[in-house]
């Protein structure tokens, strides 16, 4: 934006020579119209793209578009838009401009950033753009910082697993499974039996109450869950029964 050529307000002549780029020759051309007439084409012959602008900005005064006023000041009076003192603020001027000639970026209402805009595309929608950017940018750190802790986490379980993994690759031999099979269902059976006086070798009465009670006191151990517990029990009572004779 040129700040030699801006003014608070502007007769509409010289608001059609700043629009038409012609500021250095503004004082040649008013000197040779009439202060007290509003301009006459014959007068521009000599600059058609001034008359041509002219003609545009009373376009927009006579049909409303265009605010205007004595002095820089807004009153609408329809008397004035036949007199040479008529004048257009500079803020209303550059939003006329905006609405109805978006191609049109004269250097004494728009900045060179304004200026190198597509005419399609305003100020307000840039600094739109870029508050979503900044968003979108802030949610994308904030997702990259998540995104390392799960990493994390994913490779502390992924340790676990191979841990395990390895542990569980350590199987027993047939032989030892039969053993501790063969020893499980020995102290289950015991627990639950009597002496032959018909006193009980324990206070339990039930498989489910020893399950219970080895819940209830190694809980979070390997292998010490019900479900686990009354498979193992089961199939030690059938190991050992399949021996008997």
């Amino acid at each position: 934006m040129n700040s030699s050529h801006i003014k608070i307000f502007y007769t509409p002549i010289e608001a059609a020579i700043r629009w038409s780029n012609l500021y250095e020759q503004e004082q040649f051309i008013i000197g040779l119209l009439d202060p007290d007439r509003l301009p006459l084409n014959h007068q521009l012959e000599r600059w058609p793209l001034i008359r041509l602008n002219l003609d545009r900005i009373y376009d927009g005064l006579l049909n409303g578009d265009l605010p205007f006023g004595r002095n820089g000041i807004t009153c609408a009076d329809p008397e004035l838009l036949s007199s040479p003192s008529v004048t257009i603020r500079h803020v209303d001027m550059r939003v006329w401009m905006s609405e109805k000639y978006p191609d049109q970026r004269p250097d004494f209402l728009f900045d060179d950033y304004e200026r190198l805009l597509h005419p399609a595309v305003t100020v307000e929608a840039v600094q739109a753009l870029v508050m979503e950017r900044d968003l979108w940018r802030s949610s994308s750190e904030s997702c990259q910082r998540m995104n390392k802790k799960l990493r994390r986490k994913l490779d502390a379980m992924r340790g676990e697993l191979d841990i395990a993994t390895r542990h569980a690759g350590t199987s027993l031999s047939q032989r030892a499974e039969l053993t501790y099979l063969n020893i499980i269902g020995a102290l289950v059976q015991l627990i639950l039996s009597e002496t032959p006086s018909g006193i009980a070798y324990s206070t339990f009465r039930s498989q489910e109450s020893i399950i219970s009670a080895l819940i209830a006191h190694h809980t979070g151990l390997m292998g010490v869950t019900e479900r686990t517990l009354h498979a193992k029990f089961a199939e030690a009572k059938r190991r050992l029964a399949s021996q008997i004779i």
